[in-house]
C-alpha cells in the first residue's frame, strides 16, 4: 500500500487516441507518476453501450494499451489495467445504482447525446452508464480526477453519490476532486476551433491521430482553419490560431509569448509549417514504440495482468468496507 494521493483516469478503447487525448490528458499523467499513485483504466464495460464487432474490439482494446505504453505510460510506476478484468467495477455499480436517483441520471447530457446518435439501441445501460463511472473512480479512494469539460458533469454525480453514500451508511468513499490542467486541457478541432478535437469527427480533417502517417498529419495541419486577421496571437477572437499556439506551446515547451514574438511579422502559412514538422517529430518515436508492442502480444499480457492484479486487490479492500458498511452479509 502508499501514503501517496490516488489518481484516477478511465478512457474507451475507441479507435486511435487524438492529438488532443495526448497533450491534453496523458502528457499531463506522466507528470503525476512520481507523487501519486496513478490507476489508468481501458473502460471496456463502458464501450459495450453500443454494438461491437467482437474480433475488432479485442483489436481495439489492446491497440487502447499499446497506445499508452507508447505515450509514455510506465506500467512500472503505474496500474493499467482493462475494467473487464477488475470484476468489482461491474459489483460496485449495481450498488451505486441502487443509491443513484433517476432524475440524475435523466439530466446527464451525454446520456441526451448518445441516445440522439443511437435511436435503435437506448439500452439500460446507456442509461446508468455514470454509475458504473462513479465506480471506476470509488473503488480506489481516488484523491484527483484529471478531466475535460465534457465528463465534468459525471464526475459532480460521482462526488454526490459518495457524499449520498457516506451521509446513509458511514464514512465509505473518497469523495475525488476534479483536475483539469490550464493550458492544453482542451485541444480543439482544426476544422471547427470551437469543439473539441474528436476522433468521432466526420471530418477526418479536424483531427489528428497519434498514429496518422507523416503525408497525412502535414496535410492535415495545412488545412487547419485559421482567420483573415493574418497576426499570429493567443487571442479569443482568433480560435483557430490560438488553438495552434496551443498545441505548438505543449510540444515544444515554447511559452505562450515566446511563440508570439517568434512569429511576429510572419504569415499563417509558416507557423502551420513549423507546427506541422513539430507534430510529426513528436509522434514519430509514439508510432515507432507503438508498433513494437503490438508485434509483442506476450508483453501485452504480462502488462493487462499484473496491472489487473493490482487494481484488484485495491477495489475489494473498498468493496469489503461498502459490503460491510451497507449490510450484506
Amino acid at each position: 500500500m502508499t501514503n501517496k494521493k490516488v489518481i484516477f483516469s478511465g478512457a474507451q478503447p475507441t479507435g486511435t487516441l487524438t492529438l488532443g487525448n495526448y497533450l491534453g490528458a496523458i502528457q499531463n499523467w506522466k507528470s503525476f507518476e512520481d507523487d501519486f499513485q496513478c490507476i489508468y483504466s481501458i473502460v471496456d464495460l463502458h464501450s459495450l453501450t453500443i454494438r461491437t464487432n467482437p474480433e475488432e474490439f479485442k483489436e481495439s482494446c489492446l491497440s487502447m494499451l499499446a497506445q499508452y505504453l507508447a505515450c509514455g505510460i510506465n506500467p512500472d510506476k503505474n496500474i493499467v489495467f482493462f475494467q473487464s478484468h477488475v470484476p468489482q467495477h461491474s459489483e460496485l455499480a449495481w450498488i451505486l445504482n441502487c443509491n443513484t436517483y433517476m432524475g440524475e441520471l435523466n439530466r446527464m447530457t451525454q446520456f441526451k447525446d448518445k441516445s440522439a446518435n443511437h435511436k435503435d439501441n437506448i439500452n439500460a445501460g446507456l442509461f446508468a452508464y455514470p454509475a458504473l463511472q462513479a465506480a471506476d473512480i470509488l473503488l480506489y479512494k481516488t484523491n484527483l480526477v484529471p478531466v475535460g469539460q465534457d465528463q465534468k458533469q459525471h464526475l459532480e454525480l460521482a462526488r454526490d453519490i459518495a457524499t449520498r453514500f457516506n451521509n446513509n451508511y458511514g464514512e465509505t468513499f473518497v469523495v475525488p476532486e476534479i483536475y483539469t490542467p490550464k493550458l492544453g486541457a482542451k485541444i480543439m478541432s482544426l476544422q471547427n476551433p470551437n469543439v473539441k478535437m474528436s476522433k468521432s469527427d466526420e471530418n477526418p480533417n479536424a483531427y489528428i491521430s497519434i498514429l496518422d502517417d507523416e503525408k497525412n498529419l502535414i496535410k492535415k495541419m495545412k488545412r487547419a482553419v485559421t482567420d483573415n486577421e493574418g497576426v499570429i496571437r493567443y487571442s479569443d477572437e482568433q480560435p483557430g490560431i490560438k488553438n495552434l499556439i496551443t498545441i505548438y506551446s505543449k510540444l515544444t515547451g515554447l511559452q505562450i509569448e515566446e511563440i508570439e514574438n517568434k512569429y511576429e511579422g510572419k504569415g499563417y502559412g509558416h507557423l502551420k509549417t513549423d507546427l506541422a514538422e513539430i507534430v510529426v517529430e513528436s509522434l514519430n518515436p509514439i508510432q515507432t514504440t507503438y508498433n513494437k508492442y503490438m508485434n509483442a502480444p506476450d508483453y501485452l499480457q504480462e502488462v493487462y495482468t499484473k496491472g489487473a492484479d493490482k487494481a484488484k486487490e485495491l477495489a475489494e479492500d473498498t468493496m469489503k468496507k461498502v459490503k460491510n458498511n451497507i449490510g450484506l452479509v
